[in-house]
């Protein structure tokens, strides 16, 4: 797994092993981020699930003024830290449990990618859409990654989907905040 673009191109990250995480795909992750377009440049991020880290660093590579990533796994923690330092393009780190970071935080952020386990039920996966629509200003941009042949999330009151792509057995949906 490697950054595919801007800045830090080409930079390896580290992947947790063991856990059950699915690191986005490199193939996956580049074409996410050329129908985001325009969107990353100046952007403040928000990395739900991070992982490895492998979004939102790629979103400040190829830009993004900020990144919060947030992950709660033993393992995956230290892999994220590795990964932000090594990429060294900043970033922040929160290691605690998404939804409580999302009821306490009062911060906002233009681009949200939600990367929940895929066995991570979807009542929960909508749950935590509904808290994300308070973090993002009106235009913002909520980035859904999920299995394919999973029903899709029910639309959370104050976002609009703009984009469903499938690809593989993985399945990205984009939503957009619309005007209150």
């Amino acid at each position: 797994m490697r950054i595919i673009a801007g800045h830090a191109k080409g930079r390896r990250l580290q992947s947790p092993r063991g856990m059950g995480t699915r690191p986005m795909m490199d193939r996956v992750r580049e074409a996410l981020f050329s129908s985001l377009g325009t969107r990353v440049p100046g952007s403040r991020v928000l990395d739900l699930y991070a992982g490895s880290g492998s979004l939102g660093l790629e979103a400040l590579s190829r830009g993004a003024d900020s990144a919060v990533f947030v992950e709660q796994g033993g393992p995956a923690i230290e892999v994220l830290r590795a990964n932000v330092q090594s990429v060294g393009l900043g970033g922040s780190v929160i290691t605690t449990d998404v939804q409580r970071f999302l009821e306490g935080s009062d911060g906002e952020f233009d681009l949200v990618f939600v990367d929940p386990p895929y066995a991570l039920e979807l009542a929960s996966v909508e749950e935590i859409l509904e808290l994300v629509v308070d973090r993002i200003p009106v235009g913002g941009t909520v980035v859904l990654h999920r299995p394919d042949g999973e029903d899709e999330a029910e639309e959370p009151t104050g976002l609009v989907k703009v984009d469903e792509r499938r690809y593989g057995r993985t399945r990205l949906w984009r939503y957009e905040r619309k005007m209150p």
